[in-house]
This record gives structure tokens, C-alpha cells and sequence, in this order.
């Protein structure tokens, strides 16, 4: 029984409840209770304090591994961290920044890590790599090998998404900040195809199997049926995806590299302009 003046837990699992889990029906019993299950992504374009403030206190948070991107205060919200496994364990272990991003996460809404990994190259973490959190398990090995881009590997969100929907749970399964676009902090890494992932999102949520935050917008290509009414538009469809995933991996891996080039050249203009603002402004000022 909960003492007096204590908030109630809908009937939602106890903290730490994802410690140990490692079957699909495990997890799929952990989850089912969350009116809603929204997957933040590590995107500069999430305002995570008015995020929450949407939904209502059944709705459990999943964020992914450095939260620190999108995060700066503890978050007080049911909240779930997946951390993805890579050939040496989950980026946060072997950065030692495991106490950090746990430091975002308070004790009392907080499920615990779901450990994940798609490919045999990554590697699990045990919950003592992660400083005894309470830590869970999935493995993905080979489930999306049947239909995603060969010579790629989905990011940890696409994943975790797709693997919820199937799930058929009755939870909303929300999306807040799956943009895919690049920002000078966070590069879209060439390894994922970014283009398939943008067209399968899309096709879920306007199947009513998941919302996207912020909803979807007009499909501008659906005009190139009445101009070209002698071709199927399936046709239309799949010619304009193939240009268009070509140009962006293409470009993708240009972009990287250009980022990775010029990481230098911003460090030091922020650093310039963190010690000298008022020369700066007054330069602005003139130009």
C-alpha cells in the first residue's frame, strides 16, 4: 500500500524492472502497461521538458545511449536508456561515461538499460559494465537482415521502433526527433541508410503502427502521377527513392568527411568567440 500523499503508479512496473530481461514476451510484458512509449532521438530539434509535458504520466521516455545530447537536468519521467552494443560493448563503457549519462535518470522512474545488438560484430554489456544499473537484454541479431540495405546496419532507434510495432502492443508508439538530419554537433553516420529509414517510418506511421511527433508532412512526389498518368505510380515511387537513396548516400559520406575535416576549425571559433564576444559582435555589426 503507498503511504499517503504518494503519486500513484497506474499500475505501471517498479523501477529497475528491465534488470534481467532478455526474452521478447519478457519485454513485451514490461512494456504493454505504458499508455504510450515515445522514442526520443538524440536530436538538437527535441525540446525534451515540453516533450514530456505532452504526454501524459503513463507514458514511459526511451532514450538511447548519450543522452547528454538532448538532456541537461535529471529527467523526471518514466524513462528507459537503450545502450547498442558495438565491437568493443556500448560507446557509453568503454567511455567511461557510464555514472554520466545515469546521472540523467531519476532512481525512482527509471526501468533500467535495454542492451542491445543487431550484428554479430557488436558485443553485450554485462550490468556490471554498466556500475550494476539494472540492465536487460535484446538480441536483434539477424532480424532485419531480410529487408534492410545490404552493406548497412539500422540505427538503434529505427530498430528499437520497428521491433516495438511488432509487437502489437497497445501502447502509441511515438517518434520525437527521428529527422535524420545533420547538424554541425551530430553528423548522420554513413553506415545507416538514412533515406530507407525516413520511407519506412513514413509507411508505418501512415499505417496508423506508430505516430510521428510533430505529424507528417505532404508527400510533394504525389504529383508525378498526374503528369505522368501512363506509368504505374508504384513505378513513379520506386524510381524517384532509387535516385534519391543514391544522391544522399553519396552525399552522406562526402559531408562526414567534410565534418570531420573542418572539427577543428570550429573548436577553435568557438573557443575564439567564447573568449572575445564583443570583438566578434562589434565585427557583425560592421559586416
Amino acid at each position: 500500500m503507498k503511504a499517503p500523499g504518494e503519486p500513484p503508479d497506474h499500475g505501471l512496473p517498479p523501477p529497475g524492472a528491465a534488470g534481467g530481461l532478455t526474452r521478447p514476451e519478457e519485454w513485451r510484458q514490461l512494456f504493454s502497461p505504458y499508455s504510450h512509449i515515445v522514442l526520443v532521438a538524440n536530436s538538437a530539434a527535441v525540446d525534451v521538458a515540453a516533450l514530456s509535458a505532452e504526454y501524459p504520466p503513463t507514458a514511459l521516455f526511451v532514450f538511447f545511449n548519450r543522452v547528454s545530447k538532448v538532456l541537461n537536468q535529471p529527467f523526471r519521467g518514466h524513462a528507459l536508456l537503450v545502450a547498442r552494443g558495438q565491437p568493443r560493448g556500448s560507446n557509453i563503457v568503454y567511455r567511461g561515461e557510464v555514472e554520466e549519462v545515469l546521472s540523467f535518470f531519476e532512481t525512482a522512474n527509471f526501468l533500467g538499460i535495454m542492451n542491445i545488438r543487431l550484428n554479430a560484430q557488436e558485443r553485450l554489456n554485462t550490468a556490471a559494465d554498466f556500475r550494476n544499473a539494472p540492465t536487460g537484454h535484446l538480441d536483434l541479431l539477424g532480424h532485419f537482415d531480410d529487408f534492410y540495405t545490404a552493406g548497412k546496419t539500422p540505427t538503434s532507434g529505427f530498430a528499437v521502433t520497428v521491433w516495438l510495432s511488432e509487437l502489437r502492443l497497445a501502447s502509441i508508439i511515438a517518434l520525437a526527433g527521428f529527422s535524420a538530419r545533420r547538424t554541425q554537433q551530430w553528423r548522420v553516420v554513413s553506415v545507416h541508410d538514412w533515406t530507407f529509414e525516413q520511407v519506412f517510418l513514413r509507411m508505418m506511421a501512415r499505417l496508423d503502427r506508430i505516430a510521428i511527433h510533430g505529424g507528417v508532412g505532404v508527400n510533394a512526389y504525389h504529383a508525378l502521377a498526374t503528369h505522368f498518368p501512363e506509368i504505374d505510380p508504384a513505378e513513379i515511387a520506386l524510381t524517384a527513392s532509387e535516385v534519391l537513396s543514391e544522391r544522399l548516400s553519396n552525399t552522406d559520406s562526402e559531408v562526414d568527411k567534410l565534418i570531420s575535416l573542418t572539427n577543428f576549425i570550429r573548436a577553435a571559433d568557438n573557443l575564439l568567440r567564447g573568449l572575445k564576444p564583443g570583438f566578434f559582435k562589434r565585427r557583425s555589426n560592421r559586416t
